[in-house]
């Protein structure tokens, strides 16, 4: 990884990147949330879920309202920080080690870190939780996030369990116990982040990267959450359901939309404090979600939810507020899309991309400030589905305005069988997608289907292993305690994240070093026995019933590429794997 940057460093010197003068850079902020969606706003006509702080950003920004993102969190999430199609970057699902990005791709933060901004990440990362794929291993010099997907899975930090309320999350590698609420927590590192930055008179590029309002719904904001319960969300609640039914999943938008507001809250705050530090005027403050809805509700003149492939799920407005060069009201209806989003960034703080390194997105930047006009037709597509390896046609959709041909053959399936149902839509004359247009437009509908054939080739082809998951490097100086948790463990057996699943990590020890191993349990088990393997050795050790953790072992591990498994057996005849494992070299 060190290798890495440096070379990247020379790389960007060698390639002649332009920087304008330090004092007319604007800083940068995104701001995304998770499992937002693009209904969930004021100004996008929910009159239930209360934003006054985004409806007054929006009046004073420019706006995209054609903007797409991924179906799920990760995949998005490697689009924006590289500006390239996530199945180019290895992380291709949520889960199980599918969601760990390869650490050569160069992302948002390095570019802007080595043209000397200050870089901060708060939040959510989600693109791997160990050396060297952690956010503060790609460019971002102050990072507090939580591990994997979201708090409340098998990520987090002992004794934390889904805890939004005082969470323990991860300060620059070390699990440090927090006060308050993780999204209040969140901006308030941001906020202290730019305080620093200004201090130094540096200019910084800001990440804050919310959990909220993924669930789980269990602890929310107690004042903001009793004012939602007095509300009837029925009016934008998609299905038709029970009384019964309908009582619970009014509770659970109760609960989402106090985890809204609790975000408008904060970007009040945000902005309070940029005016504070009279940063406001020269400070790019870009505020999108990361995909559709958690529930079925309210898209707008949409349909689809969060996994799915119709607009609905893959749609976002963005905001992108800069009032020195982007006047209030300034409006786009051009297809743009998450991987957009580092070249627009890099246009604003006149940033170049080395020559022969690929991105897929384009600026949009000229879109709001008046810029030139010209914005070539193109194709995107958005994929995504469970599985180690996309299959062609599954769950896909490719956009070529105002068409949208798609296959929506489900997310949580690993592939589908038969021919493919491609489907075509004029979205312009029907954004709910109700009317099949392909048998009267061959020409497009062929044109578009071509289109994504050849992006699937070409997508998959980015590496000669292009899907292999990367590896975790344990025992370097950057980490000698690895935390490896089901989050980035390939799943063997069971349900990936069920109590007697297993599965197996993917190591790489650049030398041989003696090394620690504790096994944690996050059920009270009986007695039994663990078989340690690692490479060529194996360890076995008695489990005493009752004890969750303490569980250790040692062994001396050579240098080189290893996969590390664990099997339990207990003694009322269930088998397992372990809850986490903690590798620490000595």
């Amino acid at each position: 990884m060190t290798g890495k940057i440096i070379s990247f460093g020379v790389l960007l010197i060698s390639a002649g990147i332009t920087v304008s003068a330090h004092a007319e850079r604007p800083n940068v902020i995104v701001i995304m949330s998770d499992d937002q969606g693009g209904g969930d706003y004021g100004f996008m006509g929910n009159n239930l879920i209360k934003t006054p702080e985004l409806d007054a950003m929006h009046q004073r920004s420019g706006f995209l309202s054609k903007f797409y993102v991924s179906p799920v969190c990760a995949p998005t999430r490697a689009s924006l920080i590289t500006g390239r199609y996530n199945y180019r970057t290895r992380c291709i699902d949520t889960y199980v080690g599918r969601a760990m990005m390869e650490p050569e791709e160069v992302t948002l933060a390095e570019f802007l870190r080595d043209a000397g901004y200050q870089t901060g990440i708060y939040g959510k990362w989600h693109m791997g939780d160990n050396y060297p794929l952690r956010a503060m291993d790609q460019g971002f010099q102050d990072s507090l996030v939580h591990r994997g997907g979201g708090i409340g899975q098998p990520s987090d930090p002992i004794g934390a369990e889904g805890k939004y309320t005082d969470p323990t999350l991860i300060r620059n590698g070390e699990e440090i116990p927090m006060k308050g609420y993780c999204t209040d927590i969140y901006f308030d590192a941001a906020m202290d982040f730019i305080s620093q930055s200004k201090k130094a008179d540096k200019n910084f590029f800001t990440y804050i990267a919310l959990n909220a309002p993924h669930g789980p719904f269990h602890d929310v904001p107690e004042a903001l959450y009793n004012e939602y319960k007095q509300v009837d969300f029925s009016s934008i609640l998609i299905n038709k359901m029970s009384s019964d039914r309908l009582k619970a999943e009014n509770d659970k938008l109760a609960r989402i939309a106090a985890m809204i507001t609790n975000i408008d809250e904060n970007v009040g705050r945000l902005f309070k404090k940029l005016d504070t530090l009279g940063l406001s005027e020269n400070t790019i403050v870009i505020y999108l979600n990361d995909n559709g809805p958690n529930t079925m509700r309210f898209v707008g003149d949409m349909r689809g939810m969060k996994t799915g492939v119709d607009d609905g799920g893959i749609r976002s407005p963005l905001l992108f507020h800069w009032p020195s060069k982007v006047k209030a009201g300034s409006h786009s209806d051009r297809l743009c899309a998450h991987i957009d989003l580092l070249p627009s960034i890099l246009d604003a703080c006149d940033v170049d991309v080395p020559q022969g390194h690929k991105l897929d997105g384009r600026s949009f930047l000229p879109l709001l400030t008046g810029g030139s006009g010209d914005w070539p037709p193109r194709q995107v597509v958005f994929q995504t589905h469970r599985g180690n390896t996309p299959q062609l046609y599954h769950h896909f959709a490719i956009h070529e305005d105002p068409w949208k041909l798609v296959h929506s053959s489900g997310f949580g399936k690993e592939s589908f069988e038969g021919e493919p149902e491609l489907k075509l839509y004029n979205l312009k004359d029907d954004p709910r997608q109700t009317e099949d247009m392909a048998s009267r437009n061959p020409a497009v509908f062929q044109r578009l289907k071509s289109g994504y054939e050849s992006w699937f080739r070409d997508v998959s082809s980015t590496r000669p292993d292009n899907y292999a998951p990367p590896r975790i490097v344990i025992g370097t100086r950057h980490e000698k305690r690895s935390v490896l948790t089901r989050q980035d463990w390939r799943h063997t057996d069971g349900a990936p994240w069920a109590k007697n699943s297993n599965g197996f990590w993917l190591l790489e020890a650049p030398e041989a070093g003696n090394y620690e191993f504790e096994l944690i349990f996050k059920e009270v088990r009986p007695s039994g026995k663990a078989t340690v393997t690692v490479g060529t050795e194996t360890k076995h050790l008695d489990i005493p019933a009752g004890k969750m953790r303490g569980h250790t072992t040692g062994l001396k591990l050579g240098a080189g590429k290893m996969a590390l498994a664990v099997h339990l057996v207990f003694d009322d005849g269930e088998t397992a794997g372990p809850h986490q494992v903690i590798l620490t070299r000595k």
